[in-house]
């Protein structure tokens, strides 16, 4: 295999959504408890007001605003207590004028009151009476009903990451199953005669497997449900017995290494093996991350994905195309992305997009910097000591030192 027409970016995302076109999603309805990570497909409207009824912010008596205009600590007002309000349960009195009633943090506002007098400005003079020596002005330290949430509101919308945050908002209107995407299946295939496990210590020539557990780290995170992991010799045979294994049970095939052009490079032969129209990327012009292979089967509805063998690379590739496809596909929010001004001068690969992991700092003034971390991308600290990564475009020379740039957090 020769990566002498190789793709853009953009030209092999826009292969990859052409070939998978007429491949929907699957989508399943999921218990609240178990929907982290999960990404919502539909809307979610609140079915009714959150809070259900008005109460109390902080511990104290609710009352009529007039009847506390004027107080002070030398003429305080004096209020009747007429009951107290007990947590979980409506008031059955009523606020009228020249009385009170205790009301504690999140507890219903009886009716007849607009505002409450905390406790550290009142007074108990009697079972049945209270000095107020702080006025409070009509709505004070109340929440009112749908405050929080109103009835019909948009809370989340499809395309969602569901957070713990918004488990919580879900469980506050009563929501205990949504509908989510279903994760898709991924197999990560390693290939290398160096490969050994990282229990084991690696012989001269050797290199323990970093691969697999990245990718593998990075698809669950990601949401992806990793269906299996393969390591491998440099065996034709076996690579291709492994990636059919791979497509009868995932939506995606990925196999780093085995992508370039040595000897025992096979990626390419096998993705135009089982890839029904065989593979339709050859190669990126990103740097780094050329050797990259790609192919879809329709039968299967399988994505076939020849990572490069460096950790660095392969993982970069992994962001760029395969979290970039999920994304696009469920309409699920892009990374956070910080602005931050480089610290030196950085060039870029002359008709290549630039892939430039970063460390982010936050200078003395407050501003944030985003430093370069250099090293080849078969270096795992390259990784490692990574905040996220900025991108350089193909026909940029590169960044002059205090440039702002956009960095995608990993």
């Amino acid at each position: 295999m020769k990566l002498l027409n190789v793709d853009t970016l953009e030209e092999a995302r826009r292969k990859v959504i052409r070939a998978m076109e007429g491949s929907p999603l699957r989508v399943e309805e999921i218990e609240l408890l178990k929907a982290q990570g999960y990404v919502l497909a539909e809307d979610v409207c609140a079915r009714e007001n959150v809070p259900l009824f008005r109460r109390s912010t902080v511990d104290g008596y609710a009352v009529r605003a007039a009847d506390t205009g004027g107080a002070g600590e030398s003429i305080p007002a004096f209020l009747r207590i007429v009951g107290e309000v007990e947590m979980g349960c409506a008031p059955e009195m009523e606020v009228t004028a020249g009385t009170c009633v205790y009301v504690p943090t999140g507890g219903m506002i009886p009716e007849g009151a607009d505002g409450v007098v905390m406790m550290e400005f009142c007074e108990l003079f009697s079972d049945t009476e209270a000095a107020v020596y702080k006025p409070v002005a009509a709505g004070a330290n109340i929440v009112e009903a749908g405050d929080d949430m109103k009835q019909g509101q948009k809370v989340l919308e499809k395309g969602t990451k569901i957070t713990p945050q918004a488990i919580g908002a879900l469980a506050a209107l009563g929501i205990t199953r949504v509908r989510t995407y279903c994760p898709w299946k991924i197999t990560v295939i390693s290939t290398g005669d160096e490969l050994v496990a990282p229990r084991e210590t690696p012989k001269p020539g050797q290199v323990r497997d970093i691969n697999t557990y990245g990718i593998y780290a990075t698809a669950r995170q990601m949401g992806f449900e990793v269906a299996e992991c393969a390591v491998l010799k440099d065996d034709r045979m076996l690579l291709l017995e492994t990636a059919q294994k791979g497509m009868e049970q995932s939506d995606i095939v990925v196999i780093s290494g085995g992508s370039s052009q040595g000897k025992k490079d096979e990626t390419n032969s096998v993705i135009d093996e089982l890839a029904s129209e065989g593979a339709f990327t050859h190669g990126l012009a990103l740097k780094p991350g050329k050797p990259t292979i790609l192919g879809y089967d329709r039968p299967t509805q399988t994505l076939l994905a020849g990572l490069p063998g460096h950790p660095a690379a392969a993982m970069l590739v992994f962001w760029l195309l395969i979290g970039w496809l999920w994304r696009t596909a469920t309409g699920e929010k892009e990374p956070y992305v910080r602005t931050a001004e480089i610290s030196t001068n950085l060039p870029a690969a002359p008709g290549k997009l630039t892939c430039q992991l970063v460390h982010l700092a936050r200078r003395d003034e407050g501003s944030l910097a985003a430093i370069p971390i250099f090293g080849r991308s078969g270096l795992i600290s390259t990784l490692s000591g990574a905040d996220g990564y900025i991108l350089i475009e193909e026909n940029k020379e590169g960044l002059k030192k205090g440039e702002r740039v956009s960095v995608y957090e990993i």
